[in-house]
Formats: C-alpha cells, structure tokens, sequence
C-alpha cells in the first residue's frame, strides 16, 4: 500500500474514532435543552474540556432536540392549537405563542452576533449556573404550587411576559426552559401549566435560531461539521426524547428546586476548578 493511501487511511480511521464526541455533546444536548439548567451554558463547559464543537455546532444540534420535542408533542400541539388555527378558537392559543416569541427573536436578532462573542465563555456560564440556581430556589418554593392549569385560560399578558423572560436565556448559562417556566410561575402559572408552554414557545424559538444558523454558516457548514453534526443530531434526538416525557411528569408533583441546587453546586465547583488552575475562562 502506497505511504500516501495508508496515512489518508489512518487519518480517516482516527476522524471516525473522534465521533465519541460529538455524540457525546448531543447526549448532553438532550439531556439539558429542556430542564432548567441551561444546554448552551452545558454544551460550551463540555466543549470547552473536549476541545470539540463550535458556536454553530451548539446551535445546531439542537435541531435534533426540537424535532424530538415535536414528535413527543405533537398531539397535544395539534389539541391546543385548533389544528394549527384551522378552528377559530384554536386561534387565540397560537397568537399567544406567537406574542411570546417576539421579544426574544427581535433581541437576539439584535444583538445575537455581540452576545455570541463576549458571552460564550465557560467562567461567564459557571456563574450563570450559580445565579439561576440561587433565582430558582427564590422562586419555586418546595410544596404544592397554585397557579392557572388551563392554558387555554392564560392571558396575552402572562404570554407576553413569559417571552419577555425568555430574552434572558440569550445569555448562556440561563437556561431557556429555566427563564420560561420561572418567569411563568411568577405571571401565575402552575409548574406543569408553565412547563407545557415553555416546551410550544420552544418550537419557533429553536427552529427559528437553528435555521437562521445554518442559512449563515452555510458555505462552509457541512466541510467543518459533516459527519459529526449528524452525530450529535441523532443523540440528541434520542436522548430527548427520553428527558421530555420524564420532565412534563416529575413537574406535576414536584418542584424544580432539586436543579436549582445542581445549578449552584456545579457552578461553584466549575468556578473553583477554573480559578485552581488558572484554566483561560475567557477562551471558548
């Protein structure tokens, strides 16, 4: 075999063992998107120890996660929504999703490129973790909690605010689930009531940000990803899946302090971990 031929081999042999990564970070992606403990803030720390991934790879495998989100949903979406609005009372609902996504799509529009490049780093999302941690624990006191069950009953108000609340998930670290169902809990929500909403407000959002991602990075997205992007879409996928179904039962019955705590007790030790070792937390 030619010495040229057995290093293209080699080369192509150690790509293919790297996969482990990617697959890994999609794990993650399905793990995190939709509990509040921020993906982005869990996928940029996983990155940033793997040497792996990029701000559009973050981005993107995310589609993996709404699609999951979609299936699992779907249903449902179709129950609310008056088959997509098709019934005049089915309209209402879908107007109040669609409140709740602009303020969020016009900021990050806005300001997306300036957030990605000041933002993105692991000591900034360590201390995000610790500060939604603290605010979660504030909030969703331990015990029953009463608020509106009926979405359908909820008001433009509280669906505007919600969306509002949203706009703080830009910054990694937040938790987009987390600023959603927190900030319904305060607009007067039931835990599961703000967590089904935070879930529909997540289709537009998330599609809208991963589809605008590829458009941008489209002339070199797939030679700088190929292979892995698939990978990690495909995990997260899976993995999704399993967390969307457990997570809309645990909130019936329980409150989220127990991520509120995870929240602060990882942050603390990523801080420590940085600040021990000198580690360059302003590096992606």
């Amino acid at each position: 075999m030619p010495y040229g031929d057995a290093i293209e081999i080699r080369g192509a042999m150690n790509h293919l063992l790297e996969l482990w990564k990617p697959a890994l970070l999609g794990i993650i992606e399905g793990l995190t998107e939709f509990v509040p403990v921020s993906s982005t803030g869990h996928l940029i720390i996983a990155g940033h120890f793997l040497h792996y991934g990029s701000s559009e790879f973050e981005i993107i495998i995310q589609l993996g996660a709404m699609l999951a989100l979609t299936w699992c949903t779907s249903d449902r979406i179709l129950a609310l929504s008056g088959n997509l609005g098709l019934r005049r009372e089915g309209r209402p609902f879908l107007l109040k999703v669609g409140a709740a996504f602009l303020p969020a799509a016009i900021v990050g529009f806005l300001f997306h490129d300036i957030i990605e490049a000041y933002l993105f780093r692991p000591g900034f999302v360590a201390s995000m973790l610790v500060v939604g941690g603290i605010a979660i624990l504030l909030i969703d006191r331990p015990g029953e909690r009463v608020g509106l069950e009926d979405l359908e009953k909820m008001t433009f108000a509280q669906a505007i605010a919600i969306g509002f609340g949203q706009c703080l998930a830009l910054m990694p670290g937040v938790s987009r689930s987390g600023a959603t169902i927190v900030t319904g809990l305060v607009a007067g929500l039931s835990r599961a009531a703000s967590t089904e909403f935070s879930f529909f407000l997540a289709l537009p959002t998330m599609y809208a940000a991963c589809f605008y991602t590829i458009f941008k990075a489209r002339d070199h997205l797939l030679d700088e990803l190929g292979l892995g992007m698939f990978v990690g879409l495909l995990t997260a996928y899976v993995s999704s899946v399993v967390v969307i179904r457990a997570f809309l039962k645990f909130v019936r019955t329980n409150s989220l302090r127990p991520f509120g705590w995870y929240r602060i007790i990882f942050g603390i030790v990523l801080l420590a971990f940085f600040a021990l070792t000198g580690a360059d937390v302003s590096s992606e």
